[in-house]
């Protein structure tokens, strides 16, 4: 299931700390979209975690819904 995530990226830096945080959880695929601050997710790990570890960037990110 991929999942679509609204995250308040603005720069590359900001894309890449979610791309940190992502491949430290494990598990994902997922795509970027940093114009439309947009994170698409293919993941066997609940919303609630992938929410969670998204925060964890610090920017502020919300579930948009599947894809």
């Amino acid at each position: 299931q991929k999942h679509e995530f609204s995250v308040d990226m603005t720069c590359e830096g900001c894309s890449g700390a979610v791309t940190r945080v992502l491949n430290k959880l494990g598990g994902v695929q997922f795509d970027i979209d940093l114009p439309n601050k947009k994170v698409f997710i293919e993941s066997e790990h609940s919303v609630d975690l992938l929410l969670e570890t998204l925060k964890k960037t610090g920017k502020n990110a919300t579930y948009v819904g599947v894809k």
